[in-house]
């Protein structure tokens, strides 16, 4: 039987089997896979493990016009945003609410701050100043490395481009300030690695 999302697209089930989990699906002779692909991927694995649950968000959207082609398929023809998105995962690790966006650049010397926006800052803001924890994972394409920034040094960034200073966050600051994800086999990116240093850095200073 063939399944339709409501996009056309053909969804193909996953097999439950321990090839999904092979090198050949997170090797670097494959690395197609979007930043959010391989988020998503870690994230089954942290649910699997009994770690943490955390999802991606689902974009809030007002559909407004359907067309079926079919008894069997249905496709969004027309839809429009309801509201700003917040941050792109949430969830829960170890009691602690975790609320993090995730960006991907082929820039190698810094991280446009244009790819993100005020409402997703003040959104971030609030979870700070609740006690979550909050944070930015941004993948370094062309050069394969990654890191999780805390939300200190990103709002740091934030204000002074309020300021008028420079627009984006160099990537010297990532080396000093973040810290790295090393890719893996399975899960992908164990971000929650830079979460623990982050927190330990953090609690170290108190």
């Amino acid at each position: 039987m063939v399944i339709n999302y409501p996009n056309g697209k053909t969804y193909t089930p996953r097999k439950n089997t321990s090839e999904n989990r092979s090198k050949k699906d997170y090797s670097f002779s494959n690395r197609g896979k979007t930043l959010e692909d391989e988020i998503n991927e870690t994230n089954d694995y942290y649910m699997q493990q009994g770690t943490a649950v955390i999802h991606k968000k689902p974009v809030p959207i007002q559909v407004v016009k359907v067309e079926y082609p079919s008894r069997s398929a249905a496709v969004i023809k027309e839809a429009y945003y309801r509201t700003a998105s917040t941050t792109d995962f949430n969830g829960v690790w170890q009691g602690i609410h975790v609320d993090f966006e995730a960006k991907e650049t082929k820039n190698k010397t810094s991280f446009p701050l244009k790819n993100i926006h005020a409402h997703q800052i003040g959104h971030m803001r609030l979870v700070a100043q609740q006690k979550g924890l909050t944070f930015l994972i941004v993948r370094f394409s062309l050069i394969n490395r990654y890191f999780v920034l805390p939300f200190a040094p990103l709002l740091d960034a934030w204000e002074e481009m309020g300021k008028g200073g420079r627009k984006s966050i160099p990537f010297d600051i990532f080396e000093q300030n973040a810290y790295e994800i090393v890719p893996g086999a399975y899960p992908p990116i164990d971000y929650l690695k830079g979460v623990i240093n982050m927190i330990s850095e953090e609690s170290g200073k108190q």
